[in-house]
């Protein structure tokens, strides 16, 4: 059987017993390989553990029953397979970027938030300071929403990148700079406008693309990279981190440091 199609069937075992201990052994065993290779096969086609992708199977699954506003923490926890709700809620951090609570709460806000978001106008010109990744995307030519970018240290979007934007309607390229040295993945995801909030918040079907390779980025660098975006493959990832919220931290952020510079301008004038 093709190496994705072995992948594919231990994932939709994993969907079907969320709510299960699940091992990688019995998994292995499912699928007709022994534990070393199956572990070895899951990581190529996915790029990261079984027990990692099952993790972001039972938090993604959480994000779903919580989209409900009216479903409680508890029941989210145990209907994926956590029989402590503190384990649930800390690794639900973790992987979306704020408590199980906060989530639950802020959707409808954020929601808001994104229909109304003014997209600045960009810099064509604009030389970047080094080091810096130029990133190309390719939506499909008719979409028709937001497009989130970030550098992630893993190649799976469970944690706040290192850097991230949204592009603007027809805008596809953007640059990141004064990115701090190491090695990461260009991921993107790509949200059509929509009348239902949870379609924000709860992204398989979101397109999606990453970079062919990993970016090494180090002092002085310049790294340009294209992702193509397509849609959702049945052994991709899912995508837990927050993106609506990301945005708003970094609006929320640069408002605050053009306030404080206002602030320190009017002191400076007074002084004169």
């Amino acid at each position: 059987m093709e190496k994705k199609a072995i992948i594919i069937k231990a994932i939709e075992y994993m969907k079907d017993h969320l709510d299960e201990e699940i091992t990688t052994e019995e998994l292995s065993k499912y699928v007709g390989y022994s534990p070393y290779h199956f572990v070895r096969i899951f990581k190529e086609v996915t790029g990261v553990s079984p027990r990692h992708y099952l993790s972001a199977l039972r938090i993604e699954a959480g994000k779903k029953i919580l989209a409900d506003s009216s479903s409680s923490i508890l029941k989210a926890s145990l209907s994926v397979g956590y029989r402590s709700m503190g384990t649930f809620s800390s690794l639900f951090k973790q992987y979306v970027g704020l408590p199980p609570k906060q989530y639950q709460n802020s959707i409808q806000d954020l929601y808001g938030f994104l229909n109304a978001y003014d997209f600045q106008e960009t810099d064509q010109a604009f030389q970047p300071p080094l080091p810096s990744v130029v990133c190309h995307l390719e939506p499909p030519e008719k979409f028709n929403g937001i497009i989130f970018v970030g550098l992630f240290p893993r190649p799976i979007p469970d944690e706040r990148p290192v850097a991230g934007t949204a592009l603007k309607p027809g805008e596809t390229t953007c640059v990141f700079y004064h990115v701090p040295d190491g090695t990461y993945y260009a991921l993107a995801a790509a949200i059509s406008w929509s009348l239902n909030p949870k379609d924000y918040f709860l992204l398989n079907r979101a397109l999606r693309g990453k970079a062919e390779r990993p970016v090494a980025v180090k002092q002085g660098s310049q790294s340009v990279v294209r992702i193509k975006l397509r849609e959702p493959l049945p052994y991709d990832p899912p995508i837990l981190i927050n993106l609506p919220r990301l945005l708003f931290e970094k609006v929320k952020g640069a408002n605050k440091k053009k306030n404080d510079s206002d602030f320190f301008d009017k002191v400076k004038e007074n002084n004169t």
